[in-house]
């Protein structure tokens, strides 16, 4: 019963029917080994439309939907963003409304959104955590402040957890936002595992339950399936489920991938039978590397080992499933410390930047992999010894500058490009990011200050690449006349 999809699929398959349709390889040439193009298929009689599902992939997202406690779900094949761009469209058509309150830490795709709407937006920036250099949480004080300020928003929207697993207080901003009308969008893209049955061990404050009107997820991120799979989530009273079906028609593939849509049924099957196991046993493991990693001394493990989440008071609460190290008092940068893993002990990491590294976890992990990983972690400490500690400019976060005009007004106006230090004071045409994670430092409309060129020149020095939008490829900023 774990893969229902893939089987219906298979089955159809093998009908004897002849494909006088697409794909090209017929189900006959496998383009790549192992891809499963024996049921790839397109829309045909008995495997429905995602985008006028009555059938078989009704039931499936019918399934998922009871699963995560949402009373409707999508399956999404084009990741997190083509959800986020439909949702922040389908608020601003229900609503009639042009400005949104917007945390400055969102992903890239909801600034495209912004973009592409052509919306102002009111900035909430979260509180810098001084010890690991990342964004803290937003507040419901924050939030009511904005709605006061901001009260024809089209939208709230906030990313929790984030991409270093910090998370707000989603269920009191949920409140306030629906107290002044105003419909919660969350980027949960890396909190998909924030559902019923994992609450019992330890995974809770998710925006499902917190009541948010929309949530987009990524089960690729934290669970058994494949990349470029997402879900969208609806529970709201603000905007139809009609309009948000209308948007997705316009961001998602009109040609979705059955073998992804298939991989979110099977996700949805397996977490359903053996969820409640692999959630205690990823907690046991998250609770082993927490245990092992208390003897470090040098290299510092955000909300594991002997740091808590006390230590954090920017921080509502923070998911031991990421497990960020930094290395400022080891001396190592993120890039080098992620050398080092990948080059003396096989661990892969999912990102380095500044001075902090990224090690993602799930519940698919090997049993003893975080084991081994503490055990490499403190085996660099120990050689750390002697290693003198990065400045304080490795990990600083620049405050986001003022915004001078909205997003596409920048972008579209007529601009030149200069060097970064003559920049300054400069309002910005284009958009400067670490990718990981796609949060940009700089945003089209901002004011350049010297705290973000400073900021980019200590990054280089850590060995960080930054993306430009721009066609300067970083040695210029392309600025408003």
């Amino acid at each position: 019963m774990n893969h229902l999809l893939q089987s219906q699929l298979q089955s159809y398959a093998s009908s004897g029917l002849y494909p006088l349709h697409m794909p090209g390889h017929k189900r006959r040439v496998v383009p790549a080994p192992g891809l499963p193009a024996g049921w790839d298929m397109t829309e045909v009689p008995g495997v429905d439309d995602l985008h006028d599902a009555d059938g078989i992939l009704a039931d499936a997202m019918a399934r998922t939907a009871a699963l995560w406690g949402a009373k409707r779900t999508w399956y999404l094949v084009n990741g997190s963003t083509c959800g986020i761009l439909a949702a922040i469209r389908a608020a601003v058509v229900s609503s009639g409304r042009t400005a949104v309150i917007c945390a400055r830490n969102c992903h890239k795709s909801v600034y495209h959104a912004i973009e592409l709407n052509r919306l102002t937006a009111h900035w909430l920036v979260p509180p810098v955590d001084p010890a690991f250099g990342i964004y803290g949480s937003i507040t419901p004080a924050m939030v009511a402040d904005a709605l006061r300020a901001c009260p024809d928003a089209a939208a709230v929207i906030l990313t929790s957890p984030t991409y270093e697993g910090v998370l707000s207080d989603l269920a009191a901003i949920a409140a306030l936002c629906h107290a002044a009308n105003v419909p919660l969008i969350v980027d949960e893209a890396h909190g998909a595992h924030y559902l019923p049955l994992a609450a019992a061990h330890g995974w809770q404050g998710g925006a499902i339950a917190a009541g948010a009107d929309v949530i987009i997820q990524s089960p690729h991120k934290t669970l058994p399936s494949l990349t470029q799979t997402a879900l969208l989530h609806w529970n709201s009273s603000f905007i139809p489920p009609q309009e948000l079906e209308r948007q997705l028609d316009v961001f998602e593939t009109s040609s979705p991938s059955y073998p992804l849509m298939a991989s979110l049924d099977g996700c949805t099957g397996l977490l359903a039978e053996h969820g409640d196991a692999w959630f205690a046993a990823w907690r046991a493991r998250l609770q082993r590397f927490s245990g092992a990693v208390r003897p470090l001394r040098r290299l510092r493990v955000l909300c594991h080992g002997m740091d808590d989440v006390s230590a954090h008071p920017g921080f509502f609460a923070h998911d031991s499933g990421k497990i960020l190290v930094n290395g400022t008092v080891a001396g190592l940068t993120g890039p080098a410390l992620a050398e080092l893993l990948r080059r003396d002990w096989q661990f892969e990491t999912e990102m380095s930047c500044g001075a902090n590294v990224l090690a993602m976890t799930s519940p698919c992990d090997e049993e003893t992999a975080l084991d081994r990983f503490a055990a490499a972690l403190l085996v660099i400490d120990a050689a750390a010894a002697q290693n003198a500690p990065l400045p304080a400019s490795a990990q600083v976060l620049p405050t986001p500058g003022p915004a001078a005009c909205s997003i596409a007004q920048a972008l579209f106006a007529p601009h030149t490009a200069l060097p970064l230090q003559h920049a300054v004071g400069r309002t910005s045409a284009e958009y400067v990011w670490a990718y990981p994670p796609g949060v940009p430092l700089l945003a089209p409309g901002e004011v350049i200050t010297p705290e973000f060129i400073a900021a980019c020149t200590a990054l280089a020095a850590c060995g960080t690449h930054l993306h430009h939008t721009g066609l300067g490829g970083g040695s210029t900023l392309d600025v408003l006349p």
